[in-house]
């Protein structure tokens, strides 16, 4: 396979993936099966068969590089979003969820959404000490920070750099509350940090949990951990008393709906108190992926997913609307918030974000401050 390059400009309205940085065929261990040229980037690459591509494409080897920030705080005034504050230790994610939304944060960075995103990663080193320090600010009020929004902050990576940890440390440390947004059982790691701010009310876990099917989920997010292991963490959180949510993201039509009950139904069974669930988005470049990863996997089941997601985002693949991004609109959108409501009462499900402890909040000083 080779490549070409051309003016970005160039490229028409809706183009998809065959006009991108080839990637020939889906690689063992990643979402993504091509590399599409980011958004501002002067010119994009086509591909074409030039009769000298191999039959599998070389394996691609994850490359991690620090960054430095002067924030790591994150604030949002979005009504679809119930916490105004957030923190991601990590860009781009080795989990490689092909519907991942953050993915195209990673154009920002020269990079592509695609297989960029889950293989040319980025770490925050300061992410500790610039918590603390934040904290510590005279006119910091305390309300519950979102661990996990654009990334998974216990993807693999994790496992050497522990910059999650350290986070937590400083908020456990300062009594202030967090809630985490996981895939992966490499949170049991910090189970001790996480019974601690529990007996204090100061943590919830949503584990997300989008399909109970092991070949399902290694082509969706084929570096997380299988769901087995995702309900096993579910457990033992529960069981060491840390308030658990599961978390059906993204529903998808056509490929993950049929299991909203079942799921729900084990979920429940290993210890979820709560629910939380969105409709699939397709944001910026996420379409086109994930348009060419049902060719490359489900052809057969391409054109009703598509179908159904546009009946339900106002005859559009996307629908970036507050109040509409999330849930969807029309009959389809509807029928799927009835079966989650229907069946997480039937089971005893709490809905939505718990609430959280802010009244034991120690501002962060002297050698905490300085971490």
């Amino acid at each position: 396979m080779g490549d070409t390059a051309e003016d970005a400009g160039a490229a028409p309205t809706g183009a998809r993936l065959a006009a991108s940085t080839p990637a020939p065929g889906a690689r063992r261990g990643r979402g993504a099966t091509a590399n599409p040229t980011g958004r501002y980037e002067p010119a994009r690459r086509v591909a074409f068969d030039d009769g000298w591509s191999a039959d599998d494409p070389a394996p691609l080897r994850t490359e991690v590089r620090p960054e430095r920030s002067a924030r790591i705080i994150a604030r949002n005034t979005s009504p679809d979003i119930p916490f105004d504050r957030s923190l991601n230790p990590y860009r781009g994610c080795e989990h490689g969820c092909i519907y991942c939304y953050a993915r195209p944060t990673h154009a920002w960075l020269g990079l592509s959404p695609g297989l960029d995103f889950e293989s040319r990663l980025f770490t925050k080193p300061d992410a500790a000490r610039l918590l603390a320090r934040e904290l510590a600010a005279p006119g910091y009020r305390p309300a519950p920070i979102a661990i996990g929004t654009a990334t998974d902050p216990y993807q693999p990576i994790e496992r050497t750099h522990r910059l999650t940890r350290a986070v937590l440390e400083v908020l456990a440390e300062a009594r202030h509350p967090v809630s985490i947004t996981t895939k992966s059982d490499l949170i049991l790691r910090d189970l001790d940090l996480l019974r601690e701010m529990a007996a204090r009310d100061l943590v919830l876990v949503s584990v997300s949990l989008p399909t109970l099917d092991p070949a399902l989920a290694r082509r969706l997010d084929p570096r997380a951990p299988r769901p087995d292991r995702r309900l096993a963490a579910m457990r033992a959180l529960a069981e060491a008393g840390v308030p658990v949510m599961v978390n059906l993201s993204p529903i998808i039509p056509g490929l993950t709906d049929h299991e909203i009950e079942g799921l729900l139904a084990r979920a429940r069974a290993h210890g979820a108190s709560r629910i939380g669930h969105a409709l699939l988005r397709l944001p910026g470049e996420v379409a086109d992926l994930v348009a060419d990863w049902f060719d490359a996997h489900y052809p057969e089941k391409k054109a009703r997913a598509f179908a159904l997601l546009a009946g339900a985002r106002g005859g559009r693949e996307n629908d970036s609307r507050f109040g509409h991004r999330f849930r969807g609109e029309g009959a389809y959108a509807a029928l799927l918030g009835e079966r989650v409501r229907l069946a997480g009462r039937r089971l005893g499900f709490g809905f939505g974000r718990l609430a959280l402890n802010t009244a034991d909040f120690r501002r962060p000083g002297g050698q905490l401050a300085l971490f």
